[in-house]
């Protein structure tokens, strides 16, 4: 993937600040962006993995869109700050290595919230409960994942999804893929025979073309989180928190994930 910055500007709120319980020092004082300790003063940087629709895709206009990336817009016009997209693999992201680099302030790309992910990541509040799911040709003959036996299955590397394609999908051919923008033309071009991976993003393909279904779900019990590096940002995961939690009580977070699923 490549790495180039895209800026959304963020409108500045009226008040000046933004008071935040529990943040540091344990009062309701606010936060200033100094203690925020932001990569560029006055600017969220946010690494994703682009595409993966609907949660991060390019808007046709040079920028981004997608779910966590219009929420992350909306965050950090919480925080009276301009936003800084940064497209990165997902493998180095999730593993930790492109945070701890200091390339970005927080990650925000569809990323599961795991026990092993917390060896080297801390995480937001989580912002999305998702499941797995199986997409195949509609004349595949495929019915579910105990019909993968000896067939190609794509998975995306490093993902929740290939733990569980791992895990249950018995005497399948697993072929990994760095993420959804390979996976998706491999199955339209019959190198692999299905794709396992989140359930949004396949109903996405689906949407896009009639030939494809999902014909099995999977409940993993999976929730997505903003990553940030192990023990660095604490204060600025706190503002998150808090800037999410406004967006809850206020219902704007509401008004962005119908944008999105209000169609599931």
């Amino acid at each position: 993937m490549n790495h180039r910055p895209v800026l959304f500007s963020a409108a500045v709120l009226a008040a000046a600040t933004l008071a935040l319980t529990g943040c540091a020092g344990g009062d309701d004082a606010p936060v200033e962006e100094g203690a925020l300790e932001l990569v560029t003063p006055g600017t969220l940087t946010v690494c994703s993995e682009v595409p993966y629709p609907p949660f991060e895709m390019e808007d046709g206009n040079g920028g981004y869109t997608g779910f966590d990336l219009d929420l992350v817009a909306a965050i950090a016009e919480k925080l009276d700050l301009e936003v800084s997209i940064q497209d990165v693999g997902f493998d180095g992201l999730q593993s930790g290595t492109t945070l701890i680099a200091g390339t970005c302030d927080f990650g925000a790309s569809a990323m599961t919230i795991t026990e092993e992910r917390k060896t080297n990541l801390d995480f937001a509040d989580p912002y999305y409960d998702s499941l797995q799911s199986l997409l195949v040709k509609t004349d595949s003959g495929i019915t579910g994942i105990d019909d993968l036996e000896g067939r190609n299955v794509a998975v995306q590397q490093g993902t929740t999804g290939e733990n569980y394609a791992e895990e249950n999908a018995t005497g399948a051919v697993l072929v990994q893929y760095p993420g959804d923008a390979e996976m998706w033309p491999a199955l339209q071009a019959g190198q692999v025979e299905a794709i396992l991976q989140d359930l949004p993003v396949n109903i996405e393909h689906v949407k896009a073309d009639s030939d494809y279904q999902v014909v099995e779900e999977y409940n993993t019990d999976e929730q997505y989180g903003f990553a940030f590096a192990k023990g660095e940002r604490t204060n600025l995961r706190e503002a998150v928190n808090g800037a999410l939690q406004e967006l809850r009580d206020s219902g704007e977070y509401d008004t962005i994930y119908d944008k999105y699923f209000s169609a599931e």
